[in-house]
């Protein structure tokens, strides 16, 4: 007979998944992400994982199916994540200098703001995409970051402040280059030249020089 203590946390779990469903996945989720930021796709146990929530190892399988579920599902969530803070910045109602420069300012606020986003997008170009290149949902989801770009670039190109020629992918791959180096690279750049790119001071100067470069890149 197992003891007291583990009857109840049984007992805790199966009431939790019978009664919220959605917060025992997000509980996996969450579990789920860490434990693939901290060793990787190839590094992560579903054991460990399922030691790091309110739940079973049973319940990670019955939702996710394995291992690689699990993983594409942390993906999903993790670009819904940052493609969600983009559609909240009610770009449409600044005009199109504007709405690009807070579009780049965020975008930098965001990779700072969440390394492990980053970490977790290195993993899986690690692994060639081949995880998440069949996901409808990151497809689904990745679309919108150049539908909020390519409307900006058009406004800006009926007013003549933008330049003819690009495509909204040009825009957002350096967009999305620069907000990314700044986190994938902080290591390398501390120990070869004793800059800290995380500092509040050098983030505050680079966030300036991204929108600038951005806006150079597209300007008239």
């Amino acid at each position: 007979m197992p003891p007291p203590s583990d009857t109840k946390a049984a007992a805790l779990r199966s009431h939790s998944w019978t009664q919220d469903p959605e917060g025992v996945k997000r509980n996996i989720l969450a579990a789920a992400r860490e434990a693939f930021v901290e060793h990787g796709f190839a590094g992560a146990r579903v054991d460990d994982i399922a030691a790091r929530t309110e739940t079973s190892k049973r319940m990670i399988y019955y939702y996710f199916g394995d291992k690689r579920g699990l993983y594409v599902a942390v993906l999903e969530d993790a670009y819904a994540g940052i493609r969600g803070h983009e559609q909240q910045l009610d770009l449409t109602v600044l005009p199109p200098r504007e709405a690009l420069a807070r579009l780049a300012g965020e975008t930098f606020d965001y990779h700072a703001r969440y390394p492990d986003f980053v970490r977790l997008v290195m993993d899986e170009n690690i692994h060639y995409a081949r995880h998440i290149e069949k996901s409808e949902r990151v497809q689904a989801v990745n679309n919108t970051a150049l539908s909020t770009i390519g409307a900006i670039y058009d406004r800006g190109l009926a007013e003549g402040v933008f330049r003819a020629g690009l495509e909204p992918i040009d825009i957002h791959l350096t967009i999305s280059a620069l907000a990314f180096y700044n986190v994938s690279n902080r290591a390398t750049i501390r120990a070869l030249f004793a800059h800290d790119m995380g500092s509040p001071a050098a983030l505050a100067r680079r966030r300036v020089q991204v929108i600038d470069t951005v806006l150079l890149f597209v300007q008239a």
